[in-house]
């Protein structure tokens, strides 16, 4: 199996739908650099800490998935969970 961007894209969203209530607020939008591709994540309002989860522990579990995943591409994400 390749490892490509459009894959830690997938990833990410296979995570949030497992996570949240409200699976039709889930935006997902890649920024993709030289080095350092940035995935912002985006969910509902009700869902927010459930993404982020208690002292931020799920969010970290979610940066290390991807971090794990983007070290086969020799690629660097940051994860930026959007809240408004």
């Amino acid at each position: 199996m390749t490892v490509d961007a459009n894959t830690m894209k997938e990833l990410i969203d296979y995570i949030a739908r497992s996570l949240v209530d409200n699976v039709d607020g889930i935006e997902i939008n890649e920024i993709a650099g030289t080095q350092t591709n940035v995935i912002e994540l985006k969910v509902a309002k009700e869902d927010i800490g459930k993404v982020i989860g208690r002292n931020g522990r799920t969010a970290d579990a979610i940066r290390t998935i991807l971090n794990c995943g983007a070290a086969k591409m020799n690629k660097r994400y940051i994860l930026h969970i959007i809240d408004e």
